[in-house]
């Protein structure tokens, strides 16, 4: 099992740049992938991006170019580092953690809310 504690949501100004942060219970070195997810008021829950504990991230195309994944094993933490953001990129912002236990089994941070202004 683990923990997920998200960080560093707020209101921005669309073109502005935030960071998050996604700070893990126990080392993330093993941990199959770790990602971002988000939800906007009335929408599915999607994937943004997310890195494999070899360090391949995925994002996708709506923030391809804008935002960057990357991890910090020595914190066990996950970044998400958000520039040039959009009223559409408003949303709830959740941390996930999939680990291998046999099955993939997916863990959630309580999540951040980003609210970008136009």
């Amino acid at each position: 099992q683990v923990r997920l504690v998200e960080s560093g949501g707020g209101l921005v100004q669309a073109g502005g740049s935030l960071r998050l942060s996604c700070a893990a219970s126990r080392t993330i070195s093993t941990i199959y992938a770790m990602g971002w997810y988000r939800q906007a008021p009335g929408k599915q829950r999607e994937l943004v991006a997310d890195i494999t504990g070899g360090g391949t991230a995925n994002y996708a195309d709506s923030i391809t170019g804008r935002f960057t994944i990357s991890r910090d094993n020595a914190k066990n933490t996950v970044y998400l580092q958000m520039n040039s953001l959009k009223p559409e990129d408003t949303a709830v912002y959740y941390c996930n953690a999939r680990i291998l236990m046999g099955a993939l089994y997916d863990y959630w941070g309580q999540g951040t809310q980003v609210t970008v202004s136009s």
